[in-house]
């Protein structure tokens, strides 16, 4: 979960490579793992539009750029395959290759989809500047779990 801004340490900064965020944080909370600090809020991608991450997932006190949570997956029809993306505001579009992700071993731990934001309905939706990167595992533990930025 997200700290407050006094539940940090002063000049704490969050800048975690995709390695870090896939292997510890990712992994951790699939596997119901402790955290020794708790700074990555779990939120509903759906009920929540770009601009209110920023107070949501406020990590200390500095300004910040990047906002890191967990996000479940929401189904577009309970017996399919296809996420749901959409908010109330607009929807968030796949664009470009996945990237794999690998270890300092070279192994590929993980997936990351990068997203682009566009407020009104698809197709006719008007791209924004928010961006954001989903994460997914690709060790065998859990294929489904994401973590987005």
């Amino acid at each position: 979960m997200c700290s407050s801004s006094g539940g940090v340490p002063p000049g704490f900064r969050f800048h975690p490579t995709d390695e870090e965020l896939l292997h510890y944080y990712l992994k951790k909370k699939v596997t119901f793992q402790k955290f020794d600090m708790e700074v990555i809020r779990e939120v509903d991608l759906n009920k929540i539009e770009p601009w209110e991450l920023q107070e949501k997932c406020r990590i200390g006190s500095t300004p910040q750029r990047e906002w890191y949570f967990f996000s479940h997956k929401d189904r577009k029809y309970p017996t399919g395959s296809r996420t749901n993306r959409a908010t109330n505001a607009g929807f968030w579009k796949a664009t470009g290759r996945d990237k794999c992700i690998r270890n300092t071993k070279f192994n590929k731990i993980g997936m990351r989809k990068t997203l682009v934001f566009y407020k009104g309905r698809a197709p006719h939706g008007q791209k924004s500047n928010w961006i954001m990167h989903e994460y997914r595992l690709e060790d065998g533990n859990d294929p489904q779990a994401n973590l987005q930025v």
